[in-house]
C-alpha cells in the first residue's frame, strides 16, 4: 500500500506545507505528520483526502503515484474507469528509470498469463526486462511482447513487437496491427477491425489460415498499437 508515500507525494505537487495542507482538510498538522508515516487515517478521512486531489481511492492506496509521468498523473485525476467504448482514459501501470523516462517493458510469452492478471500491478511490471528505442516518438507509452503462434505471419512466433499504448479504441483505424490484452483469451495479436454498433471489434490474422472471429469490448483489458519488429533474441 502507498497511501504515505502518495500523501506526501500529492501535497509537495501541490506546493503545499503540512500547517496548510491540514487547515484545509480540517486536521491538525500532527495528525497529517502521522497520516505521512504510514498511520492510518479513518476511512472518512481518506474520503476526505480522495476527494481533495480528486483521486480515486484505489489509486490513492493501490499505485505508487512518483513513479508514474505527469501524463499517468493526468490520467487518474480525470477518471480512468473503461467503459465498453474504451472512450474513457484509463490507468496505465508503467516503470521508469533514475531519470524518471519511461521504460519499455519486454512481456516474454511465459509471462503472458502472468501479465492479463497483473498488468496494473506496479511491482509485477517492474520486475519485467526493459529496454529503450530512442528513435520512437517520445510523446507515447510503449511495450514490447513476444508473439506467440503463426497468426501473424511474416512475423513468426517468438518475434518480438514493440507497440505503443491506445487510450481511446475509437480512434482505432481499421485493419491496424495490434496486441490486444483481453480477460479469457490471454495476449492475442491481430489486426483490428471495428464493427457497426462498436459491441465488439473484428479479430483478423494475417495468415488466412485462421478464421476472423469477433471480440467483445467487454472482454478488453488493454490495447496497443503495433509501431515495430525488434530483431533481438531475450532468453530468460
Amino acid at each position: 500500500m502507498y497511501f504515505a508515500d502518495n500523501l506526501k507525494f500529492l501535497r509537495i505537487r501541490r506546493r503545499k506545507s503540512q500547517m496548510d495542507l491540514a487547515a484545509e482538510l480540517e486536521l491538525t498538522r500532527t495528525t497529517l505528520s502521522g497520516y505521512e508515516k504510514n498511520v492510518q487515517p479513518p476511512f472518512k478521512v481518506l474520503i476526505r483526502i480522495s476527494e481533495y486531489f480528486n483521486i480515486s481511492l484505489d489509486a490513492l492506496i493501490k499505485y505508487r503515484l512518483e513513479a508514474l509521468s505527469e501524463f499517468q498523473l493526468s490520467q487518474i485525476e480525470k477518471g480512468f474507469d473503461v467503459d465498453i467504448t474504451g472512450n474513457k482514459l484509463r490507468l496505465l501501470t508503467i516503470s521508469v528509470d533514475s531519470k524518471g523516462e519511461e521504460n519499455i517493458e519486454m512481456v516474454p510469452i511465459k509471462a503472458h498469463a502472468g501479465y492479463t492478471n497483473s498488468y496494473g500491478d506496479l511491482d509485477f511490471i517492474a520486475s519485467l526486462p526493459k529496454f529503450k528505442l530512442p528513435f520512437l516518438p517520445q510523446n507515447r507509452t510503449y511495450r514490447s511482447f513476444q508473439i506467440k503462434g503463426d497468426s501473424m505471419l511474416p512475423i513468426k512466433e517468438g518475434a518480438w513487437v514493440t507497440c505503443s499504448f491506445v487510450e481511446d479504441w475509437t480512434g482505432i483505424k481499421d485493419g491496424k496491427a495490434c496486441i490486444i490484452v483481453t480477460k479469457d483469451d490471454g495476449i492475442i495479436f491481430k489486426l483490428v477491425y471495428k464493427q457497426q454498433k462498436q459491441s465488439h471489434f473484428l479479430l483478423v490474422s494475417s495468415n488466412r489460415e485462421y478464421s476472423p472471429y469477433k471480440m467483445p469490448l467487454t472482454q478488453i483489458q488493454e490495447i496497443w498499437q503495433f509501431e515495430t519488429v525488434n530483431s533481438f533474441e531475450y532468453s530468460e
